[in-house]
């Protein structure tokens, strides 16, 4: 009993550990785009942000709460997050699958955040 007590409490801690390493990551790309990091961690703000970090209309949150809609909804964002920051579609793949690994590059990596103000984002998801 007690070593399955252990391996639930390492597993929580491994969780948590996770958990506060993506929050910083998301801290660091929110400020890498301009806006305030402390946006990633405030529930519902924080997917505003993420949208005017990509360059999307604001009721893409409607669409984020529609069962299986939202999953290609979140594909669509995690491309132009990537194209964003300058990446192909090869890296919004590497996000889109494993954001644990491509989310920490994109944030403490050397990509520059090019959507400013007169940069718009394209709307051909095939476009590189």
């Amino acid at each position: 009993m007690g070593a399955l007590i252990g391996v639930f409490l390492l597993l929580f801690v491994l969780i948590f550990a996770l958990a506060v390493f993506m929050i910083v990551c998301r801290w660091k790309l929110y400020s890498k785009a301009g806006k305030p990091g402390w946006a990633c961690i405030v529930p519902i703000y924080n997917i505003v942000v993420l949208l005017e970090i990509v360059k999307k209309p604001i009721w893409w949150i409607i669409l984020l709460m529609i069962p299986i809609v939202n999953f290609v909804v979140l594909i669509l964002i995690f491309i132009e997050l990537a194209k964003a920051f300058g990446k192909d579609g090869g890296y919004a793949v590497g996000l889109i699958l494993l954001p644990v690994v491509f989310l920490p590059m994109l944030a403490f990596g050397d990509a520059q955040y090019i959507y400013g103000d007169k940069m718009q984002p394209t709307s051909d998801l095939l476009d590189n």
